[in-house]
């Protein structure tokens, strides 16, 4: 028996997808989804001390940063287009107590790199985080007692560092402490006390992931953490308790929700953004930054390739931006 050529086929040759992948002009003109610096929000290290960098062995290639030397890098960020940058402070043991006192002080490393960027860049968003762990000495996001991490004291003290956060100038409140409550109390505090145009960027969907380690490094919380987050960030088994979370999270005043970690959680973005609708943002958290660091260190990834493909998934699932600590690498490339 013998059969026709494909080529014979009209069915065949009228829906040769390949076509449209023919030339670059081409693969351009029909794109469903784009990147651009303007989607990256760029999270930084900062601490204590003057004029010093110096590099997270965990995360090659970041740094953490003396608040003196974060204007500089936060201008630079700017005039590459990115439009937001995120504050996470490193703490000593020696500075962490079990009342967590330095959370809201105005004074802290976090809330002088605050002023510090507005001072250099005035035009920069600045987000914060809004969780007690870089000050706990536990190292938890809330108050630990007798073993429990106890909610409503602990959304106490969160409210009282986002006013101060938002007093020092921050444009985003990142609250990723994961209580019950917290952003009613928030919105509520800030409404009545003169911000009520402050953005909150709830991590509404954030997982007990095995993701963090490098990040725990960062901060300074890998000493410091006793036992594990399971009784308040999401199981990862779970999907539809993310969306009663993000429904919450809404109708308390949330304006913006965040989904933590990025691709192996792309689901969730994409439920979030099918059934909501709203701006839905996702972290690149510093596990997935290490393990293509590592590939790409041991020769077996391209690193701009993977870096600009991991960051279309994002853009691809839904999500309107992103964290990522490859921001300054990705929008040098995409700026050409």
């Amino acid at each position: 028996m013998t059969f026709p050529p494909l080529s014979a086929s009209p069915l065949f040759s009228s829906s040769r997808l390949r076509r449209l992948r023919a030339t670059a002009a081409l693969r351009s003109m029909v794109r469903e989804n784009v990147l651009s610096p303007s989607d990256l929000i760029w999270p930084v290290f900062v601490m204590d001390g003057t004029d010093t960098e110096e590099p997270i062995p965990s995360m090659p290639g970041v740094l953490r940063r003396t608040v003196d030397c974060i204007g500089a890098s936060a201008k630079d960020a700017y005039a590459l287009g990115i439009p937001a940058i995120c504050i996470f402070p490193y703490t000593s043991m020696q500075h962490r107590t079990q009342d967590c006192a330095l959370a809201w002080s105005p004074d802290n490393v976090a809330n002088r790199a605050i002023r510090a960027i507005k001072d250099a860049v005035p035009d920069m968003a600045v987000m914060t985080d809004i969780a007690l762990d870089p000050y706990n000495i536990d190292g938890h996001d809330g108050f630990v007692e007798n073993g429990e991490i106890v909610n409503d004291r602990t959304v106490d003290a969160l409210v009282k560092m986002a006013l101060t956060q938002a007093d020092c100038g921050a444009d985003i409140l990142g609250p990723s402490d994961m209580m019950d409550g917290r952003i009613g109390a928030i919105r509520s505090a800030l409404e009545s006390h003169a911000h009520p145009n402050v953005t909150i960027l709830s991590y509404t969907a954030k997982y007990a992931s095995a993701f963090y380690g490098p990040f725990r490094d960062a901060v300074g919380a890998s000493a410091a953490l006793n036992g594990d987050k399971k009784t308040y960030q999401m199981d990862p088994a779970n999907s539809d308790e993310a969306m009663r979370l993000v429904a919450r999270d809404l109708s308390e005043g949330a304006d913006m929700i965040m989904v933590k970690p990025g691709m192996p959680y792309l689901d969730i973005v994409r439920r979030v953004k099918t059934e909501f609708g709203v701006p839905t943002f996702a972290y690149q958290v510093s596990g997935e930054y290490a393990m293509i660091l590592a590939a790409v260190q041991n020769g077996w990834l391209d690193h701009d390739s993977v870096m600009m493909e991991s960051l279309m998934a994002f853009k691809r699932a839904g999500a309107d931006g992103v964290l990522t600590y490859f921001a300054p690498a990705a929008a040098k490339l995409l700026n050409g």
